[in-house]
């Protein structure tokens, strides 16, 4: 009997080790590692059994993350809202919530997903954090791109996911089978008026 009560104790014990966290985190389960720059969940902790938790989706390119607002650096999505303004794209003379649709791609490839972000050292002028997040050690971004729901952003990117954009030009995939402007016409376009 003692034995397996010995037994027992040690399983329990290898089980709730295999969910601890040697960083500190926050009640939802969340925590910024120093020392790699990112930024992430466990769902262990999380309150709820849906997808990391304190998530919010802004739109195809910025999250918020338990708080910290995130921009997805090197891709560039429809615009949600921009000086009260939203981006549409056409099909012929029909117009499209492009913005939304884009959004609603970012939502579907989460999912119940943990996300991981990979944050960059500075925020942008928005004071916004920089980064590239992950779902199943995927990136959102060339998800994203590679899908058509937003575009390489050349002024940022290096043309880091060019090939990805270029796979969803090809194929038509997503808002390249629309009539579009690129988000940082549109906003260019928005300010001149």
């Amino acid at each position: 009997m003692n034995y397996v009560s010995l037994a027992f104790f040690f399983i329990l014990l290898s089980l709730s080790s295999a969910h601890t966290h040697s960083g500190r985190t926050n009640s939802e389960g969340c925590h910024k590692k120093t020392i790699n720059n990112t930024y992430h969940c466990h769902n262990s902790k999380s309150k709820t059994n849906t997808r990391s938790i304190g998530l919010e989706i802004i739109d195809g390119d910025t999250i918020r993350l338990n708080g910290t607002k995130i921009r997805f650096s090197g891709i560039d999505a429809p615009e949600s809202f921009f000086r009260g303004k939203k981006q549409f794209c056409y099909i012929e003379l029909k117009k499209i919530d492009c913005a939304s649709l884009s959004k609603k791609f970012l939502e579907s490839s989460i999912g119940k997903n943990k996300i991981k972000c990979n944050l960059e050292k500075k925020p942008d002028q928005y004071n916004r954090s920089l980064g590239e997040c992950f779902v199943n050690n995927q990136s959102l971004s060339r998800m994203l791109v590679k899908n058509g729901y937003a575009f390489d952003y050349p002024k940022y990117s290096k043309g880091k996911y060019s090939k990805e954009q270029e796979y969803a030009k090809i194929n038509k995939l997503g808002i390249w089978n629309m009539k579009f402007e690129f988000p940082w016409e549109f906003r260019d376009r928005i300010r001149k008026k």
